[in-house]
């Protein structure tokens, strides 16, 4: 296996640009490519990024914020959404610490951003009103210390992998291993995190995959399709919404987004997953994981005007997006013992023909075929803060 060191910050190792191709890459990797490329000026300025073409599907990474995923694309068919934030943006044009504790929305435009790993959830503050907990935590716009590409020659599989650390003197120190691996000519991306309590203390994590989708794939009439055994609004604003909640509308000025909580059913061996669908079934985007590993489901619905961000959220997560002392509450926040790791896979595909979303759409329905779901007309009181 050819291993390539991006960045190691211990070792003033640094690559701010490369291009690899068929003359560079393995006989099994023909038709693939990768290119580091450092963005320059605006708001992404010295923002890194990385993109992998498997020669079928195209994925760009962003050391820079978490290993996160802007954006990728099946052919002509692009899976993301797109943000009135016009990026990516560098973490240092994101005010995080902003007393509203909205800071974090200033740099909100990927398809894939987790949030975590000490907090997810929605603005906590103390008794005095000072900010305790942004919105979504600081996971997403800490850039990673080491990045490392390993190209496989008996497979073709180009694999990335990244450490960031969410750290604080005294009172955490949480390590996230990121590993986000293409095979050749597969319309499916496979991202593995690994996150580390390294203290001699025991600790504790949150952790939510913000996935966000908008244009083509959503518009009137897309619908989401997921294994759901019990879910509830968020509020009263969600539950206007009851009747509809798996379709979506046109863009709508002035919409108010909506929010439903979800527990999805498993097979035996604690796999599910979810489906996106454009209104024909023509096209999609399917998601899959362990509900073992990602217990809650959250599905955030913002079908606002265009130019205000018309995107819909698939987010499965350790917890709900709530106030991190509520979730702690009712013991959704991840214990983790002095040296312990806590592992967490996903895997993301594209589908672009009526096949491939009649395919994937049987999958997630075949988690539990006879399943019956429980809705809740009003907000679970242990779901919702």
């Amino acid at each position: 296996m050819e291993s390539i060191v991006l960045t190691d910050v211990c070792k003033c190792v640094h690559t701010p640009e490369l291009r690899l191709g068929e003359a560079e890459l393995p006989a099994k990797a023909r038709g693939c490519r990768v290119v580091k490329h450092t963005m320059h000026g605006g708001l992404s300025d010295d923002v890194e990024t990385v993109e992998i073409d498997n020669g079928r599907l195209s994925v760009v990474v962003l050391p820079t914020r978490g290993m996160g995923i802007w954006a990728m694309w099946l052919g002509d068919l692009r899976i993301g959404w797109h943000s009135p934030v016009r990026g990516p943006v560098h973490p240092k044009f994101v005010p995080l610490a902003e007393p509203s504790g909205l800071g974090w929305l200033d740099g909100f435009d990927e398809l894939l951003c987790r949030c975590g790993l000490v907090s997810n959830g929605a603005p906590e503050f103390d008794e005095r009103g000072q900010l305790r907990y942004g919105l979504h935590g600081r996971i997403a716009n800490l850039p990673a210390r080491k990045v490392e590409l390993n190209i496989a020659e008996d497979t073709g599989e180009i694999t990335l992998i990244g450490i960031v650390e969410e750290t604080r003197f005294l009172f955490h120190q949480l390590r996230m291993k990121t590993t986000i691996t293409l095979a050749p000519g597969e319309n499916r991306v496979r991202v593995v995190d690994e996150v580390t309590n390294f203290s001699a203390q025991p600790g504790s994590m949150e952790l939510l995959y913000h996935i966000n989708i908008g244009r083509p794939l959503l518009e009137a009439g897309a619908a989401f399709v997921a294994p759901v055994k019990d879910m509830s609004p968020r509020n009263s604003r969600a539950a206007e919404g009851i009747a509809n909640w798996q379709r979506y509308g046109e863009p709508t000025p002035g919409f108010v987004e909506q929010v439903y909580l979800c527990e999805l059913a498993a097979a035996n061996d604690q796999r599910t997953g979810v489906l996106l669908k454009n209104a024909a079934g023509s096209s999609g985007f399917g998601m899959r994981f362990r509900r073992d590993q990602l217990p809650c489901f959250t599905l955030w619905k913002y079908t606002g005007a265009e130019s205000d961000g018309y995107v819909t959220g698939l987010e499965p997560g350790v917890n709900f997006p709530n106030p991190r002392s509520f979730e702690e509450k009712h013991g959704r926040v991840r214990k983790l013992a002095p040296g312990e790791t806590a592992r967490f896979a996903l895997e993301l595909a594209a589908y672009d023909t009526p096949d491939e979303v009649n395919a994937a759409e049987k999958a997630v329905r075949g988690v539990a075929p006879d399943l019956s779901t429980t809705i809740h007309v009003v907000p679970d009181a242990t779901w919702c803060a």
